[in-house]
């Protein structure tokens, strides 16, 4: 088995919101997808959190602190899309699945990392606390982290321009970014659909696919006494230690890792702009267990 971080939602880049997703005052979480074409069919008017017009909160956080102002019918990229709280696509409940989209190099990476049925996806992004005030949603003066939001457990790998020539596809893909807006203009174009009740060998009882829709301590990914969100904070087990493949997208490079005298911790100097970073199981077991212990502790039922 291999577990994969994977950084989506809004990120620092232009192209990526150029802000965090927002952490509320409740600590609940929202991982707000990257900005779609203009006119692509799901907008940020159409999704959905108890806490936020997810639309108008968009509109406040990038007017104010990006130079590219995203209105709340532009288009999002939902994707991963993994909580039908978040958006309800016109399929039967019984019939969707968690879905996430790869396409280009990062999905390049997956393939040479040989990523495929019963891995396990643990979903990270950009996060800062938010407030309302007279003028709208603002950031707080804490400072943006990495922060894990979700997860989703392979359960079928989907080749989109050999699923749309042969028609040979699950019918609730339709709606997805990855089928509608990518189609076959890459042949690296893949959908991973979920299980759908996740398979971990630990007797965990959850979905294939879901998120963590509160904030605690122990999804933090970044280091919270250094500066930056890419030094990052792991369980001390992560440390590649003798001959161990290190986590991907860091080539073997172990002066990025340093452990911790009482091994409570490792410590990594993460790539800034990484986006799957794979680690194999049969090196790190203790992985499993990690990943099992997050979803049975802090994902949505």
């Amino acid at each position: 088995m291999k577990l994969i971080l994977s950084r989506k939602g809004f990120d620092s880049g232009e192209k990526s919101g150029a802000c965090a997703s927002p952490i509320f005052d409740d600590g609940s979480m929202f991982s707000l997808p990257i900005p779609d074409n203009p006119d692509f069919g799901i907008t940020y008017d159409d999704l959905r959190h108890p806490k936020a017009d997810i639309g108008g909160l968009v509109q406040d956080l990038t007017h104010t602190y990006t130079k590219k102002f995203i209105e709340s019918t532009h288009g999002a990229h939902l994707d991963p899309h993994i909580s039908l709280a978040t958006y309800a696509p016109d399929v039967a409940s019984a019939e969707w699945r968690g879905l996430l989209g790869q396409v280009r190099a990062a999905q390049g990476h997956l393939n040479k990392q040989g990523v495929g049925k019963g891995d396990l996806f643990l979903f990270f992004g950009l996060y800062r606390p938010v407030v309302w005030t007279d003028n709208g949603w603002r950031y707080t003066d804490v400072l943006e982290r990495h922060v894990l939001w979700g997860w989703l457990q392979i359960g079928e790998v989907i080749k989109v321009a050999q699923a749309m020539a042969t028609g040979d596809h699950p019918p609730e893909l339709g709606y997805h970014p990855h089928w509608q807006d990518y189609g076959t203009e890459n042949p690296r174009n893949t959908i991973y659909a979920a299980r759908r009740e996740l398979d971990l060998g630990t007797g965990a009882q959850a979905p294939g696919a879901g998120v963590f829709p509160r904030f605690d301590k122990r999804l933090l990914l970044t280091n919270p006494h250094r500066a930056g969100v890419t030094p990052w904070r792991l369980p001390s087990w992560f440390y590649p230690s003798g001959k161990k493949k290190m986590l991907s997208w860091h080539g073997d490079n172990r002066e990025r890792w340093t452990p911790e005298p009482d091994a409570q911790y490792a410590y990594l100097n993460s790539q800034p702009r990484g986006q799957e970073f794979v680690l194999d199981c049969d090196d790190y077991p203790e992985a499993i267990g990690w990943a099992s212990g997050l979803i049975r502790d802090f994902g949505e039922r």
